[in-house]
């Protein structure tokens, strides 16, 4: 690791961030700015840190696109300055939040590590500490003048998972997240092994980074005795630009001529219909089964292998790119742009 790596914590809030208080016991942020304080630890880390945070940091729940947006200034004010940036975070939003960075900030060829913990930080017991220390070393590890992991990644609990390759599978234990579809960027033990081959290779261009996002999407799960007023609640909201439809096995819905006819006239209004699959594991083939084929047939854009996180982001990056035509985005849907897909 480098001696002029500079590394930014950003603060957005979440568990990790929290302390108890002597005498009350309640949980409240503590001031990010003594935090060699809170963990001292991070005096033997070898980077040079800095410390700030969004206005008013937040629970995660509440986390959306607004939110990104002060997260993506953040980073591309200060993107020239450091050498990596550690983006702290609660758990439960996560991998929406790091999913929607990897897709909204173009050209990437910095690490931008994201964490959190399943405890406060002022615990005795907290996974805070650990998360924090090794995103730091990872946001901080360069190899002759190039960072060894330069794409948005998700640091929890000893691995580190691309961004939009995670999701969130337990709310009580540290390993809280699972990449169903790709393997670690990297396993935290004695030493910090990454696997290169399935690191990204760096951008070499100007950041750029996409403050006009599009949320006009929506999603439906499909199961057994979904009627037709249902689908139309969701299908008929105003301004609707993407629907997301999480569907059976390898992309199957039932083969009802009023799903089939629902899903041809989004298609004909031009609203971007995406299948994705409700198995942790596995993709999308529609064209395997009947009750799969029909969908194609009715304008339906295959997920493969997406995680439902960076299939609803990454709608509404696509959606956000006015350069692009309907097609062009259909078409960008289905193709690998940032590793999400296999």
């Amino acid at each position: 690791m480098s001696d002029a790596s500079k590394v930014l914590i950003i603060y957005t809030g979440g568990t990790i961030g929290m302390v108890e208080d002597p005498e009350t016991g309640y949980l409240h942020a503590f001031d990010f700015d003594h935090l060699l304080e809170e963990i001292p630890e991070l005096n033997k880390v070898d980077v040079e840190l800095e410390v700030t945070s969004l206005e008013k940091p937040i629970d995660s729940s509440n986390m959306g696109p607004k939110i990104w947006v002060d997260l993506l200034e953040v980073i591309e004010q200060q993107y020239n300055a450091f050498d990596g940036f550690v983006i702290l975070h609660g758990s439960d939003t996560m991998a929406y939040t790091a999913s929607a960075m990897s897709f909204l900030l173009e050209n990437v060829n910095k690490p931008i590590i994201f964490t959190g913990s399943q405890l406060p930080i002022g615990k005795i017991r907290t996974d805070g500490k650990e998360n924090l220390i090794t995103a730091i070393e990872i946001a901080g590890d360069y190899e002759n003048g190039y960072p060894v992991v330069p794409e948005v990644a998700i640091y929890f609990e000893y691995a580190l998972y691309r961004a939009n390759r995670t999701t969130k599978i337990s709310a009580e234990n540290f390993e809280a997240f699972h990449s169903p579809n790709y393997p670690l960027l990297a396993e935290a033990g004695v030493h910090i092994k990454y696997n290169r081959f399935a690191i990204q290779k760096p951008e070499i261009a100007p950041l750029i980074a996409r403050k006009q996002i599009v949320d006009d999407v929506a999603s439906i799960k499909i199961f057994p005795g979904l009627q037709q007023k249902v689908f139309q609640a969701v299908a008929n909201v105003p301004n609707l630009k993407g629907l997301i439809i999480e569907t059976y096995g390898s992309g199957n819905a039932p083969s009802l001529p009023w799903l089939t006819e629902e899903l041809v006239a989004l298609n004909e209004k031009g609203v971007i219909v995406l299948n994705v699959t409700q198995c942790v594991t596995g993709k999308v083939i529609q064209g395997k089964y009947e009750t799969g084929v029909h969908l194609e047939r009715a304008g339906v854009i295959s997920g493969e292998d997406m995680t439902y996180e960076a299939a609803i982001t990454k709608m509404m990056y696509l959606l956000s790119c006015e350069e692009l035509l309907l097609e062009e985005k259909k078409q960008y849907l289905e193709t690998n742009l940032r590793g999400e897909l296999s």
